[in-house]
């Protein structure tokens, strides 16, 4: 095992991509000579060359599209969208090609194409680098979105992400670029959980927490808050947002009758919404309590001396489980 911060994890997976299949590229700005902005990439182009780590044009459509015609041709490209809101302008290349494709083609076509999406708040950035814009991707049929909470699920699932024949979009905690974890470098792709598989990070019986990316040390610091206070916190890592796997959420909630889903993105249609209401779908009947969502808030993102009011924290998530437990301010002080 090696001690590796989440973005040296990243980098450490794209160089096995690299280096164990010819046909996987590189595509984004900045991402060969500088490494890229927050240095994912950092010595590859150096290490594999120029034509397998390609320094692109500043149009997100056009790298997408570049991608689109590599994966026709049997490579798989992976690029990367330098800040999440940079996303937009080739939304409609994902929507409309990468998702449609192999369906269009009746399965003549794969598009083994991964994008890597630094995501979320955090770090003081300005306007259209700090948004949350998986909903948008997990509502699209024919994409697998997945999001990495820690440093050795990056270094797995960005492998499993460019061995599969689906597309997929691979969101990056960038706030938790830094924080460091084990890893195993030499572990089977066969030995580790699949790419969609939620998993259970604490064990709990009064309320399940489910959430993703950068909050999931958030919601397991919460829960080891709570256990001060008598309450116990289930924390379930969702990892894969489309399809999501409900199996562990469901097997928890049936034994807590309690849900509460965090995530930095707005609450009106977010990820929280569809898991809010297909498990109350599933588990009616074992619902105690209706499940709450903490979320960020309904509004553009706010500038950077003011995120902290917009970001979902530890006293706003142990808020989300007193009103779940139907006893406000118990824990967080912090009105419901």
């Amino acid at each position: 095992m090696t001690q590796l911060t989440l973005a040296k994890s990243l980098n450490a997976a794209l160089r096995r991509a690299l280096a164990d299949d010819e046909k996987v590229v590189l595509m984004g700005e900045d991402i060969g000579t500088l490494g890229g902005v927050f240095r994912v990439t950092d010595g590859l182009k150096a290490e594999f060359g120029g034509h397998r780590v390609v320094d692109s044009p500043l149009s997100e459509a056009g790298i997408i599209g570049t991608a689109v015609g590599l994966a026709y041709r049997g490579f798989r490209p992976v690029v990367e969208i330098q800040f999440d809101g940079f996303i937009y302008p080739g939304f409609d290349q994902i929507v409309a090609q990468v998702a449609k494709l192999h369906y269009r083609s009746r399965g003549t076509v794969k598009m083994p194409i991964t994008i890597r999406v630094p995501f979320g708040g955090g770090i003081g950035a300005a306007e259209h680098h700090s948004e949350s814009p998986e909903a948008y991707f997990a509502h699209t049929a024919g994409l697998r979105v997945v999001a990495c909470s820690n440093p050795a699920d990056a270094y797995v699932m960005l492998r499993q992400a460019i061995a599969s024949d689906d597309p997929v979009l691979f969101f990056e905690p960038k706030r938790r670029y830094h924080v460091k974890g084990e890893v195993d470098e030499t572990a089977s792709l066969a030995d580790a959980p699949p790419m969609g598989v939620a998993a259970t990070l604490a064990r709990g019986t009064d309320v399940t927490l489910v959430t993703y990316g950068a909050l999931v040390q958030t919601a397991k610091d919460a829960a080891t808050a709570a256990a001060e206070e008598g309450v116990s916190i289930e924390v379930i890592d969702l990892r894969s947002l489309a399809p999501i796997d409900y199996a562990p959420i469901e097997a928890s909630v049936r034994r807590t009758g309690r849900l509460v889903i965090a995530h930095e993105a707005g609450q009106q249609g977010g990820m929280g919404a569809e898991l809010a209401a297909s498990i109350t779908e599933r588990c009616f009947e074992f619902l105690e309590a209706a499940p709450v969502r903490v979320t960020g808030h309904d509004i553009p993102y706010p500038p950077a001396k003011l995120e902290r009011h917009h970001l979902p924290d530890l006293d706003r998530i142990l808020d989300g489980v007193d009103r779940a437990l139907g006893r406000p301010n118990s824990l967080s002080g912090v009105e419901a």
